[in-house]
């Protein structure tokens, strides 16, 4: 009886180590699944009520834009401070900070704010993704699962059981957010940790295909862009076309990143002066900027760029070569305020916006392929991070095919943008890392 009382003991000594080892991270990603799910459902509802004032209303955004933008700067800087851009950096500063910043960067109410105002964001037709808010809002999900674990199980760990919590939680969203669950597993090692363990890497692939699996479950299985077909046989001119969307991308990834962390050097110092004093004014005269642009191009700016970037896949897309341009205005103007929302649709929006525009020289060569060149080209320029980039792109357009030629464009632009700017996200992160130390 007493053997019986022991041995009964000890399995559920085991089924409680092994339920805080995997159970927990397993149910933080069905979580973030349909977390991420939800949310672009929600984010696809909100940009779709946008399209239908500015189809009725084309002057319409001229108002209601700088409102919206008004409106969310406000509640981001009064009601959810932490939540602003894309989410990754401040991902990254926890991962990489001994501080506790967690705590701060990566609360229920951030998580909360995220979604929220990025959603209304979008309903003002602001240029952003929903795949880098997805990120930060696993990140932040999985992390506050550390309640699971008693004090002392956490305490034993000194914080390495936040990050990887985190950690997975933010591959996770990316997993579900894009249906690349590969995708999910680079990011984690190159643009996130800069390294894999071994004690963590077993526990992060299963998140992040529990994570792809709720989601493919609900949205069904799906390619991001569909599936591009470039045929058996490659143009001459490709090794040509891959070093110039190299250098062009890259380096127009690079001025977009020498921007946005060098505003005090191209500003002016009476706007600079408004973004500090008047951070609501700044907002809603970045909204005027987003919704002017918005209405030159024929409404192609707003959004995040998804519907374009399809459309020139699907070569039924009719833009000019300004488009990229355009773009990328749009986007600083919707960054800038510290506005919740993600870069990497714009990003790869952009990216097919510029292989679009190269089909001027390339004529010869298939429009997909040089827009899945631009797309890569463009993405590694902005994260400087090239193998998640290309991964992602092909995941994305199902363009195995291409690999070579992604990779290597992928890597020139990365290249090339490391000369006008360091990594954006790493930047960016270590001043969320400088404030906490101030």
């Amino acid at each position: 009886m007493l053997l019986r009382s022991f041995a009964d003991k000890r399995t559920l000594q085991r089924v409680h180590r092994l339920w805080l080892h995997y159970g927990v991270f397993w149910l933080g990603a069905v979580a973030v699944g349909l977390v991420a799910v939800a949310y672009a459902r929600l984010i696809d509802f909100g940009y779709g009520e946008f399209l239908q004032y500015v189809v009725r209303y084309r002057w319409l955004p001229l108002l209601v834009t700088p409102a919206i933008s008004a409106a969310c700067v406000w509640l981001t800087l009064r009601y959810f401070p932490g939540s602003e851009g894309s989410g990754i950096p401040q991902v990254i500063a926890t991962l990489h900070s001994r501080r506790g910043l967690g705590e701060r960067l990566l609360t229920l109410r951030i998580l909360v704010g995220k979604i929220l105002v990025s959603f209304l964001a979008i309903l003002g037709g602001f240029t952003i993704g929903r795949e880098g808010p997805t990120i930060h809002v696993g990140a932040a999900l999985m992390f506050n699962l550390r309640e699971f674990y008693p004090k002392r199980y956490r305490a034993m760990r000194g914080g390495a059981l936040e990050r990887r919590l985190a950690l997975a939680g933010a591959a996770a969203g990316l997993s579900a957010a894009f249906n690349a669950p590969l995708a999910g597993v680079v990011f984690a090692i190159e643009e996130l940790t800069r390294s894999f363990e071994q004690r963590t890497s077993g526990v992060l692939l299963t998140a992040i295909i529990f994570a792809g699996v709720v989601a493919l479950g609900i949205q069904g299985n799906y390619t991001y862009f569909g599936t591009i077909d470039v045929g058996p046989h490659f143009p001459d001119l490709l090794a040509v076309a891959v070093v110039l969307t190299g250098i062009i991308a890259g380096g127009a990834g690079g001025v977009f990143c020498w921007l946005l962390l060098n505003t005090q050097r191209w500003m002016p110092s009476m706007i600079l002066e408004c973004r500090t004093r008047h951070p609501i004014l700044f907002g809603a005269g970045c909204g005027l900027v987003i919704a002017a642009i918005g209405v030159f191009s024929g409404g192609h700016t707003f959004g995040s760029g998804y519907v374009e970037a399809r459309d020139m896949l699907d070569e039924h897309a009719h833009l000019t070569i300004l488009y990229p341009v355009l773009k990328m205005a749009s986007m600083i103007g919707s960054y800038l305020p510290g506005v919740p929302g993600g870069l990497f649709a714009p990003s790869l929006a952009i990216g097919a916006g510029i292989g679009n525009a190269l089909h001027l020289v390339f004529s010869q060569m298939q429009l997909p392929m040089l827009i899945a060149l631009g797309m890569v080209g463009y993405l590694a320029a902005v994260t400087q991070s090239p193998i998640t980039s290309f991964v992602i792109v092909i995941e994305m357009i199902n363009g195995h095919a291409l690999v070579i030629s992604l990779m290597a464009t992928a890597l020139i632009a990365s290249q090339v943008s490391r000369l006008f700017a360091p990594p954006l996200y790493e930047a960016l992160s270590e001043r969320y890392s400088a404030r906490a130390e101030n």
